[in-house]
């Protein structure tokens, strides 16, 4: 079936790039969402304690079914829509917390059922059942706006390899590192024009950190690129020492508070 959670092969020679692409990002938030709220036949379900497991691996989607030269039959569509809506929030305590908004919309060609985690099914050693749902689109908010996305697209991206592991790593380098994230502000050109009152790592994916400058009445986010992609999430204390190696070659000073 398609998308069950299994990453599509990266192409041979893939063009270069400096950040994930919509549907890679899309695909990232859905391979490390811990819960989801599912809306359908006009009840909304909290589903949590995903585990960071991939909800398309109980949640199959399939391509809409061609209208058969009959578009009135669409009008008539009694299949229940159903929306699955995830929340991508930063896991450092940084001010607008909230990264990203995905929803996958379709209709359910199955009974939606959430597995059975909050009545004890999967956790009782039961396999999990799943749902399949002919897909619309999925859409993609940011802070710059809003994307859609296919499934053929969707289908074909690869989760980032970092994101089951991104909020670990991140944490971790706030709370036993945090003089590296301010050396990390060397590489930072320019800098803010006004003083920076917090430095503080917002996201990390396969191509690089993003820091978020959080200054006293606004904040920007700046991305500090790898050498290169990574390919596994074993190749990124390289890439991360690669990026402390720049910074303390750079000489200017940060603008953070002594």
């Amino acid at each position: 079936m398609r998308m069950s959670g299994a990453p599509a092969t990266p192409a041979a020679h893939p063009a270069p790039a400096s950040r994930p692409t919509d549907a890679e990002r899309v695909r990232s938030i859905l391979a490390a969402a811990h819960s989801m709220t599912v809306v359908a036949d006009g009840l909304r379900t909290e589903v949590r304690h995903l585990d960071g497991t991939d909800p398309m691996g109980r949640l199959h989607l399939h391509p809409a079914a061609p209208a058969a030269g009959n578009p009135a039959a669409a009008l008539h569509d009694d299949r229940p829509a159903i929306r699955l809506e995830f929340t991508d929030i930063a896991p450092t305590p940084v001010r607008d917390r909230v990264r990203a908004r995905v929803t996958v919309l379709g209709r359910l060609l199955t009974p939606y059922t959430d597995g059975g985690t909050e009545s004890g099914g999967a956790e009782s050693g039961g396999a999990p059942d799943s749902t399949c749902m002919e897909f619309a689109q999925a859409v993609l908010e940011t802070e710059d706006g809003f994307s859609y996305i296919g499934l053929d697209e969707l289908d074909a991206a690869c989760p980032d390899p970092l994101a089951p592991y991104e909020a670990g790593m991140l944490t971790h380098l706030l709370d036993d590192h945090h003089d590296l994230v301010t050396l990390l502000l060397r590489l930072v050109r320019p800098l803010p024009a006004d003083a920076i009152v917090r430095a503080l790592p917002v996201a990390m994916d396969r191509y690089g950190i993003t820091l978020r400058l959080e200054q006293r009445r606004s904040h920007h986010d700046v991305r500090l690129p790898f050498p290169s992609p990574l390919d596994d999430v074993e190749q990124s204390g390289a890439q991360i020492q690669a990026l402390f190696s720049a910074a303390r070659r750079r000489s200017h000073r940060n603008t953070l508070p002594a």
